[in-house]
């Protein structure tokens, strides 16, 4: 079978052995005899694996007891709303970055729960750039913001020095470079661009932060709820979390988030180069805050595109149509993929270059 580079924006790609392992749990998991999918989720075999799936976020994050971890349902979409239920207060303000679709998309459901102060947004300029140099009020709640734009393909390079609690949607690069996640007093990351498949949501909280708000709160949407569960309070997505688990187990294995952060660095910059070099092709944000996760570009001639797509296609590559949003294409280079796949992409624009140029 021919290998197929899997630039796909999310889900993305997974480690091969990592699948390989998942494949194996489907049928034999823990050598029980049983499949994953089938066994209690409250059976000591998977209980274990919970804790080590917490155990190795708190070690790669390099925090200490202060913090809790657990897995959640719902994609951070589900986030937009527990974040500002549990840190606001009512009659408070929360202080939101807009640098996106999803940061826009967590203002909308903070307003429905109480007063939102908007500090700067990129909208102006169709979220091309990170804004910078903005005044954070000392009287909000916390300040959201969003460390990397998956559809603008735009990441935050040096976190806010904050006086309030700082919260931060992670899900497009986790665990992609080296942060002081102590800065931080909640973090969460929907798995599936970075650290698993699609179905299963890490938070990371100071615990001091919770039980603050003054409201009446409901279960299913009480972060202390799910801490006091132990990320079982209702039947987990049992298989995702697994899942990230072992992708988890790899990234330690292969030397943890400072290994992974300059072989990302390396991809970013092959294909970055390249389209800066190349006389088709042409970045679409401001250089200084070009993600190394989402790589967005456009053709200085649009009508070629017919023409490239034969060509990405005929080297076995898929998912790098750009956002409707934006157009043209995203490579989406997140820790899984191998450089060796970035070259294959950086040749063919190369080769197309020669022929169309």
């Amino acid at each position: 079978m021919s290998k197929i580079h899997n630039f796909s924006a999310g889900p993305g790609i997974l480690p091969a052995e990592v699948l390989k392992q998942a494949s194996e749990a489907c049928i034999n998991f823990d050598n029980m005899n049983l499949s994953l999918l089938e066994i209690s989720h409250r059976s000591k075999n998977y209980e274990a694996v919970i804790a080590e799936a917490q155990s190795i976020i708190k070690e790669l994050f390099e925090v200490g007891n202060d913090y809790e971890v657990f897995y959640l349902g719902g994609g951070a979409s589900l986030q937009f709303a527990m974040v500002p239920y549990n840190l606001l207060r009512e009659n408070g303000t929360a202080a939101y970055l807009n640098t996106g679709v999803w940061a826009t998309k967590a203002i909308k459901e903070a307003k429905l729960l109480g007063n939102v102060n908007v500090v700067a947004s990129s909208e102006d300029k169709k979220f091309t750039y990170i804004p910078k140099g903005y005044a954070i009020p000392t009287d909000a709640d916390y300040l959201h913001i969003t460390s990397n734009n998956t559809i603008y393909g735009t990441q935050i390079k040096e976190f806010p020095k904050c006086p309030i609690p700082l919260v931060c949607d992670m899900s497009s690069d986790i665990f992609s470079r080296k942060v002081n996640a102590n800065d931080f007093t909640l973090i969460y990351a929907g798995a599936q661009k970075n650290i698993g498949p699609a179905g299963s949501t890490m938070v990371m909280v100071k615990k001091d932060a919770l039980g603050k708000t003054g409201r009446k709160m409901l279960s299913m949407l009480d972060y202390n709820v799910h801490i006091k569960g132990g990320s079982m309070y209702n039947t987990p997505p049992v298989f995702p979390i697994y899942v990230t688990m072992l992708t988890l187990k790899w990234l330690k294995a292969n030397g943890g988030v400072a290994w992974i952060e300059k072989l990302n660095q390396q991809k970013a910059d092959l294909i970055y180069n390249e389209i800066d070099r190349n006389s088709l092709f042409y970045g679409t944000v401001a250089k200084e805050d070009r993600s190394n996760m989402n790589v967005c570009f456009l053709m200085h001639k649009p009508e070629l595109e017919i023409e490239f797509d034969k060509f990405w296609k005929d080297a076995n590559i898929s998912g790098i149509r750009g956002h409707r949003d934006v157009g043209g294409y995203r490579a989406s280079i997140y820790n899984a993929m191998p450089i060796e796949s970035v070259q294959v992409l950086v040749d063919v624009m190369k080769e197309f270059e020669k022929k169309f140029a």
